[in-house]
């Protein structure tokens, strides 16, 4: 006794690889996204840019007078102790700020602030500075808020002393 295969049509073999390819084409000239690359292959890394090792933006080398809002970030240069500066509320003939600070210790006069920091450095501050006050942030930074104009505010920035 022999065992007998049964065959396809080969018809229906061609009809369904027709299909395949059909489905296949349509989908990539309608603008379809390309397949995904098959199991097992290698494609080249997306080549991503480091960020500057320097701070930028016009405060950034020590000294400048700045328009800003709610919600705006002035970067200062690390000697000054602090990370960047973010601004939450501009109200009347005050500015209230936040930031991350960066040395082991904080200090400001001339403004009120507050906040915790650690014996390894690390915390944040809020500032709370009045309209032509100048305030000294650990002894290295004088921050004035030169005008109120509703919802901005002109911030001078400059080296203490």
């Amino acid at each position: 006794m022999g065992v007998r295969m049964r065959r396809m049509p080969c018809a229906a073999v061609v009809v369904a690889v027709v299909l395949a390819c059909a489905s296949a084409c349509a989908a990539k000239s309608a603008g379809g996204s390309p397949s995904p690359p098959p199991a097992g292959s290698v494609s080249a890394p997306a080549r991503v840019e480091a960020p500057s090792a320097a701070p930028s933006g016009p405060c950034a080398g020590g000294a400048c007078q700045i328009e800003v809002a709610v919600g705006d970030v002035v970067v200062v240069p690390e000697r000054y102790g602090l990370g960047p500066i973010e601004i939450t509320a501009i109200s009347g003939t005050t500015v209230e700020m936040v930031a991350p600070v960066t040395g082991s210790g904080f200090g400001v006069s001339g403004c009120s602030g507050g906040g915790g920091v650690s014996s390894q450095g690390g915390g944040g501050v809020r500032l709370r500075c009045q309209v032509h006050t100048a305030g000294t942030v650990n002894d290295v930074m004088s921050l004035e808020v030169v005008e109120v104009r509703g919802t901005t505010a002109v911030l001078r920035i400059k080296p203490a002393g």
